[in-house]
């Protein structure tokens, strides 16, 4: 700040005065832009921290990564392996390619190799050998969506959590795929294209938590806690193959009641045999996902999308057991599966 002491002594003439009120109007300058800034910043802590503040955290502590899968004990699975009556095995992964449907703008392409062994050069000794390289998203076909994938509108995350503080180019510093322990877990399927006696289910259709408990008891699978819950709407059945640009348009699927209803029955994971689980196109006027944000962001629930259950339902194969070891590459936000079901 200018110093503007004087003494008795000092004499003033019309240049003291002027520089003495120049001064002082630069020092009331500098004082308003001071405390200006004090506001802004105090207006976007405020913001923050009731961004922050609106948000439940985690029933598993502030530090947790991987939610649900807190579920997953020794003797749980021990329990789950009881499911096991014939030891027939289905592979849940859809093929992927370069055609494959995905939303947009993902895809995949894949180059076969062959390092220095050009113009009959031998880069070993007795043989040859391909290589291949892959360009694309993890996030196209099966997969699994990782806690760092969906964040709400204030772009908070799972476990109260700015997406800011971990998102980086670079990879996720917090909630990365590699986190995700093995999921192996009791496995349930719920053919809701049955339900409703159809082949598959329309696109965009939904169901209520009435029907979803009408086929829970039909079926003699209630959802318990720490259940890996599929269900079967036999969208994959009738246009992966067939007609994938219908596959990829859009999908029938859960709703937000749906979502809240199964975080309250506390499952590891939900999924389908579409590209989004939930309903698309959603309700009008309302978020594009928003049982994504109810599972994964606000329960710490793991979302299963494209699963091929249609073996499963065919076989009446309702109860299984779930095993899925993911590709960990660390700071990913999701990762391309193939999870097995074991009966």
């Amino acid at each position: 700040m200018t110093d503007v002491s004087y003494n008795r002594n000092t004499k003033f003439d019309v240049s003291n005065l002027n520089q003495l009120s120049i001064a002082l109007h630069k020092e009331d300058l500098i004082m308003r832009h001071f405390f200006r800034v004090i506001v802004i910043l105090a207006f976007i802590s405020s913001a923050s921290s009731l961004a922050i503040g609106n948000c439940e955290p985690s029933i598993w502590g502030s530090d947790d990564e991987i939610g649900n899968a807190n579920l997953i004990s020794p003797q749980s699975v021990l329990k789950a392996s009881r499911l096991i009556k014939s030891g027939k095995t289905y592979s849940l992964g859809l093929v992927v390619d370069a055609n494959t449907p995905a939303y947009p703008p993902r895809g995949l392409s894949l180059q076969i190799v062959q390092p220095g062994q050009q113009f009959g050069r031998k880069e070993i000794t007795g043989g040859t050998y391909n290589d291949d390289v892959f360009q694309g998203w993890f996030g196209i076909g099966s997969q699994i969506d990782g806690l760092g994938h969906v964040g709400n509108d204030r772009g908070i995350f799972y476990n109260c959590t700015p997406g800011k503080d971990f998102a980086d180019i670079k990879g996720l510093t917090k909630f990365g795929i590699e986190k995700i322990p093995p999921i192996v877990a009791r496995g349930i399927v719920l053919d809701m294209a049955r339900y409703f006696d159809v082949s598959n289910m329309e696109l965009g259709q939904s169901f209520t938590v009435e029907d979803l408990r009408a086929v829970e008891v039909s079926q003699g699978t209630m959802i318990q806690e720490g259940d890996v819950v599929l269900f079967h709407t036999g969208w994959t059945d009738a246009h992966f193959q067939a007609s994938p640009a219908i596959w990829g348009s859009g999908s029938p699927g859960i709703d937000v009641h749906i979502a809240r209803y199964l975080a309250k029955r506390k499952v590891i994971a939900v999924g389908a045999d579409t590209f989004s689980v939930e309903a698309v196109p959603a309700a009008v006027g309302g978020p594009s996902f928003p049982a994504h944000g109810v599972l994964l962001q606000e329960n710490g629930i793991y979302i299963l999308e494209a699963m091929n259950t249609g073996p499963l339902v065919r076989d009446d194969a309702f109860e299984f057991l779930f095993v899925l070891g993911q590709a960990k590459i660390r700071g990913a936000v999701q990762m391309i599966i193939n999870p097995v079901a074991i009966r």
